[in-house]
């Protein structure tokens, strides 16, 4: 579960010197900097880490780190132990049905939601990045293409505005990654298959029911029929 050095400069770039950002910009930078942890698969489910080692490796004081970890530990995608150690909660079958229950219901509805405001200049970048996963499936760049994957999705869901739906499902995204992280390093990233094409020309053709049935194959053909086979040889 360590987050490496070169995990970490990807995320919120540290401050100048001679600058002190506020308390406020620091644990905003945390909280960006472990969210992008969780949501490609630098923490392992199961496998512990420190308060402080965290906050060496982010190079902050333990307070905000501590801020953060708590309340990702609230949205249930990581658990504070009470020694101080942090982990990702492990994955178990019922847990995993819940939260594929959970995506089936929201993001559809989301999908749906932001239709009447996407244009086509986001499904030309809807496909530009859908082109960069493509090239990360072949490659078995499984890391890059979590990020990417989520950055497809998100792209769709933040266009609906929601104050209420987009934050679930965020929830739900840190607490699933990590494991299906795990999945792609025992079968690899070449047999996956992704309906982002489906979802695309859904969105070029305004077309609300096959953007709901494009997101709904996508998750259970991803993450429903992967995790499933990986949990039940566990």
């Amino acid at each position: 579960m360590p987050l490496r050095r070169s995990a970490l400069q990807s995320g919120p770039t540290k401050p100048e010197a001679g600058h002190t950002p506020s308390r406020g910009a620091t644990r905003e930078q945390v909280d960006a900097a472990i969210r992008a942890g969780l949501l490609t698969g630098r923490f392992i489910p199961g496998k512990a880490v420190t308060i402080r080692g965290l906050a060496t490796e982010l190079g902050v004081s333990p307070m905000p780190v501590r801020e953060v970890l708590q309340r990702l530990a609230a949205e249930n995608a990581l658990e504070v132990k009470p020694n101080g150690r942090v982990q990702v909660p492990d994955m178990t079958p019922a847990r995993f049905d819940e939260v594929l229950k959970a995506r089936l219901l929201l993001e559809p509805e989301l999908a749906e939601l932001a239709l009447p405001h996407l244009t086509p200049g986001d499904a030309g970048n809807l496909q530009s990045i859908d082109n960069d996963i493509d090239d990360r499936l072949i490659s078995g760049d499984a890391e890059a293409y979590m990020r990417l994957n989520h950055a497809f999705h998100f792209s769709i869901y933040r266009a609906s505005g929601s104050k209420v739906l987009l934050p679930l499902i965020d929830s739900l995204w840190l607490q699933f990654a990590p494991f299906m992280r795990t999945v792609y390093g025992r079968v690899g990233t070449a047999s996956l298959v992704d309906r982002h094409k489906e979802a695309i020309r859904a969105v070029e053709l305004r077309d609300k029911e096959a953007l709901r049935s494009a997101i709904a194959a996508d998750i259970s053909e991803g993450m429903g029929l992967l995790g499933k086979e990986i949990l039940a040889g566990t």
